[in-house]
C-alpha cells in the first residue's frame, strides 16, 4: 500500500486523496526534529512562569485566567496533595468539553483526510506538540481507526474546534471510533489496535483542536470530486450536441481566443476533441428527417418495419423562397429536424461560456486550499528559532490563522457554481424530451404509436428537483457569522458549513449530468437511426418512395411536380452517397459504454434500476475511463 511521507511543505491533494483513501502516513524525521524543538521551548517558558495563552492561561474569554501552581482546592485546610497538573487538565479538559458535535458521522475518508491534515499543519514545528504525540496519531491512522466526528457543530473560527475535539478525544482513550467495520469506544479502538491513549501535554489540546482540518479536508474532497464532474459535463454536453445534430462553430479555436478565460477556451477545446469525427455535427439541414409516429404502412421491408418510428419531411414550395434564394441554392428545400438557423440555443452554444466559467471558479478553490494544505492553522505560532527576542509574546504569538475566511469565500464561489452547471444540463435534458424544441425526435423520446408511453418524461421531472435543491443551498453560509465565546470569537467564517454543503451537492451535480447521459444516449440512438434509416431508403429506391415521406409537395398532375421531384431526387442521392452518419469517435466510445449497462427505451419499463447504474457510472469515473477506447 501507498506511503505518503508528510513534512508540513509539500502535502498535495491527490496525496490528500490518497490518505483518505486508505493510504498509510509516515513522518519527516526532519520535520519532526523541528516539532521537538517548538515543544522544548514551551516546556522551558513554562519552567520559567511565562504567562502564554493556551498554555498558562485559560482559552477564549477565560483568557485572562492564569494557571496556577497546583489546584486551589489543595490548599483547604487538611487536604492531601491532589497531584494534578493544572497544565495538563487544561489540555484534556479543551478536548472533552469541545467535543460536542451533533448528526450523523461524518463519512471515513472525510475523517481520515482531517487527520491527515492535522498532522502535516503540526509538523511545521509552530504549534508546540511534542513528538511522541504526533507519532500516537499517525499510528492511530495507520492502524484504520476512524474516530466518529458527527458533521454538525464547526463554526469555523477558532478553526473547526468541536470536530477536531471528536478526532481528539479517541487519542486521549475517550470518544468514538469506528475500527475494523463496527463502531464502538474509543478506548476499546486503541486497545484493538495495540495502541495506548496520551496524556496531553501544554498547549497539545489547542495543537490538536484548533485548525480548518473539517473544512479544509471536505473542501478537497469534494474538488476532487467535482473535477471528475467538470470532465463527464463536457462529456454530456458533447453526446447532447451530436443528439441534436447540432453546430460546431460556436466552439471554434479562434472565436475563444477572443475572450479567453482558461476555464472557457479549455471546455471549447474538450468539446472539439469530443466531437471530432462526428457526421451528425453539421450535418446539411435537409439531410435530418423529422420524427413520425410509426404505422403498419411506413415501411417497405422487413428489417425497416422493426423500426419505432417514421420519418419525414416538408417541402418548402418555390414562391415561400423568396429572398431566401441564396440560402436554397446551398441547402435543399426541405424541412426535417433542424430549424433553418444559424445557431442553437444558449444551452448548448454557450457552453463554453457557462463551463468554463464553474472550471474557473474551481481552479480558484484550488488555488486556496493547495495554500492551506501547509498552512500552520492554530494558535498561538511558536517561533522558538527567533533568536532576537525581547521577551516571550515575541516568540508566542497570537493570530489568526484559525478563521476559515480564505476557504469559505473560495467554497462559497463553488457553491454558486455547481446549480450553474448542474442548470444547464437540466436545460439541454429537458431540450431533449420536449418536441417543441427537440429539432425532430419524438416526444420524450419514445415511439408511443399507441399513446400509452411516457418514455423519458420523469427523468427530467427528477433533473429538475435535484438543480432546485441546489440552488436552495447555493446561499453562501460565510456571510451569516454567529458570534461565539462570549463575543471573544465575535466574527466567524461559517466554512465548514460551506464544506459540507459543497461535498452533497457535488453528489447532486453527478445525478443531474447523469440524468443527462441517460437521456442523451437514447437521443443520440434515434437521430442516428432516423437520418441512417432515411439513407437506407435512399440507397434502395426510388425519389418516388422518398417522395412519399415529403408532405406538402404537389400533386401529380400539378405543373410544379416535376421540380419537386428533382428536388426530391437530389436529396435522395445525397442521402444515398452519404457513408454511414455516426457522432463523434469520444462521444460513440461513451455511448457505447452506456449501451453495456442500460439498453434502449424501445417500450416503456421501469427505469429506476437504469438510472442507479447511470449515477453509478458517471460517481465511478467509468464513463470517463471508457474514452481511452
Amino acid at each position: 500500500m501507498t506511503t505518503i511521507r508528510l513534512d508540513g511543505q509539500s502535502l498535495t491533494r491527490d496525496q490528500l486523496v490518497a490518505v483518505a483513501q486508505g493510504a498509510k502516513v509516515a513522518l519527516d524525521p526532519d520535520a519532526l526534529e523541528a516539532v521537538a524543538r517548538a515543544a522544548g521551548f514551551l516546556a522551558e517558558q513554562v519552567r520559567r512562569e511565562e504567562p502564554i495563552y493556551g498554555v498558562s492561561t485559560g482559552f477564549g474569554s477565560n483568557a485572562d485566567k492564569l494557571l496556577g501552581a497546583h489546584p486551589l482546592r489543595d490548599e483547604l485546610p487538611g487536604a492531601a496533595p491532589s497531584g494534578r497538573s493544572l497544565h495538563e487538565e487544561l489540555q484534556r479538559n479543551l478536548i472533552v468539553t469541545h467535543a460536542v458535535c451533533v448528526g450523523e458521522p461524518m463519512a471515513a475518508d472525510v475523517v481520515r483526510a482531517m487527520l491527515c491534515i492535522r498532522l502535516n499543519t503540526l509538523l511545521k514545528g509552530h504549534s508546540g506538540i511534542r513528538v511522541q504525540t504526533l507519532e500516537a496519531m499517525a499510528a492511530m491512522l495507520n492502524a484504520g481507526i476512524v474516530p466518529v466526528v458527527p458533521q454538525l457543530g464547526s463554526v469555523g473560527a477558532s478553526g473547526d474546534l468541536a470536530p477536531l475535539s471528536h478526532l481528539a478525544i479517541v487519542l486521549l482513550g475517550g470518544g468514538e471510533a469506528f475500527f475494523e467495520g463496527r463502531r464502538m469506544p474509543g478506548a476499546e479502538a486503541l486497545r484493538r489496535a495495540g495502541l495506548e491513549p496520551v496524556s496531553l501535554s501544554y498547549k497539545e489540546g489547542l495543537a490538536l483542536n484548533n485548525g480548518t482540518a473539517q473544512m479544509l479536508a471536505m473542501g478537497v474532497l469534494a474538488l476532487h470530486r467535482l473535477e471528475l464532474m467538470l470532465d463527464t459535463a463536457d462529456l454530456a454536453a458533447a453526446m447532447t450536441i451530436d443528439a441534436f445534430a447540432g453546430r460546431l462553430g460556436a466552439f471554434a479555436e479562434e472565436v475563444h481566443a477572443l475572450r479567453p478565460h482558461p476555464g472557457q477556451v479549455q471546455v471549447a477545446a474538450n468539446l472539439r476533441r469530443l466531437l471530432s469525427g462526428s457526421t451528425l455535427a453539421d450535418i446539411p439541414y435537409h439531410l435530418v428527417p423529422k420524427f413520425r409516429p410509426w404505422l403498419p404502412s411506413s415501411w417497405d421491408t422487413e428489417e425497416s418495419r422493426g423500426l419505432r418510428f417514421d420519418i419525414g419531411w416538408d417541402w418548402v414550395p418555390a414562391d415561400q423562397r423568396h429572398g431566401r434564394e441564396k440560402f436554397y441554392q446551398r441547402f435543399l428545400p426541405f424541412r426535417g429536424g433542424k430549424k433553418h438557423q444559424p445557431q442553437d440555443s444558449y444551452s448548448l452554444r454557450c457552453i463554453p461560456q457557462v463551463h468554463g466559467a464553474v472550471r474557473d471558479a474551481a481552479a480558484q478553490a484550488a488555488r486556496v486550499l493547495d495554500i492551506e494544505l501547509n498552512a500552520v492553522t492554530d494558535n498561538p505560532l511558536v517561533f522558538p528559532d527567533k533568536a532576537d527576542a525581547a521577551h516571550v509574546e515575541e516568540q508566542v504569538i497570537s493570530a489568526g490563522h484559525f478563521h476559515g475566511m480564505p476557504l469559505a469565500l473560495a467554497l462559497s464561489y463553488l457553491k454558486a457554481a455547481i446549480p450553474a452547471l448542474a442548470s444547464i444540463s437540466e436545460r439541454r435534458l429537458n431540450k431533449l424530451v420536449d418536441p417543441a424544441t427537440n429539432d425532430g425526435l419524438p416526444a420524450f423520446l419514445i415511439g408511443n404509436e399507441d399513446g400509452t408511453e411516457s418514455g423519458h418524461m420523469i427523468v427530467q421531472y427528477t433533473a429538475a428537483a435535484i438543480v432546485n435543491d441546489l440552488a436552495s443551498r447555493a446561499h453562501p453560509a460565510s456571510v451569516y457569522s454567529v458570534p461565539t465565546s462570549a463575543n471573544a470569537e465575535d466574527h466567524v467564517s461559517m466554512g465548514a458549513n460551506e464544506a459540507r454543503h459543497v461535498l452533497a451537492m457535488v453528489e447532486g451535480l453527478g445525478k443531474v449530468l447523469a440524468l443527462e447521459l441517460y437521456t442523451a444516449a437514447q437521443a443520440l440512438d434515434l437521430r442516428r437511426d432516423m437520418i441512417n434509416a432515411a439513407r437506407a431508403l435512399a440507397r434502395r429506391a426510388d425519389a418516388q418512395a422518398l417522395a412519399a415521406k415529403v408532405q406538402g409537395g404537389p400533386e401529380p398532375d400539378a405543373p410544379l411536380r416535376a421540380r419537386f421531384l428533382a428536388e426530391v431526387e437530389e436529396l435522395r442521392a445525397q442521402l444515398a452517397a452519404a457513408d454511414a452518419f455516426h457522432p463523434g469517435t469520444a462521444v460513440a466510445r461513451a455511448h457505447a459504454r452506456i449501451r453495456e449497462a442500460v439498453p434502449f427505451l424501445d417500450r416503456d419499463r421501469a427505469l429506476d434500476g437504469e438510472v442507479a447504474t447511470m449515477v453509478q457510472l458517471v460517481a465511478s469515473g467509468a464513463l470517463l475511463e471508457a474514452l481511452a477506447g
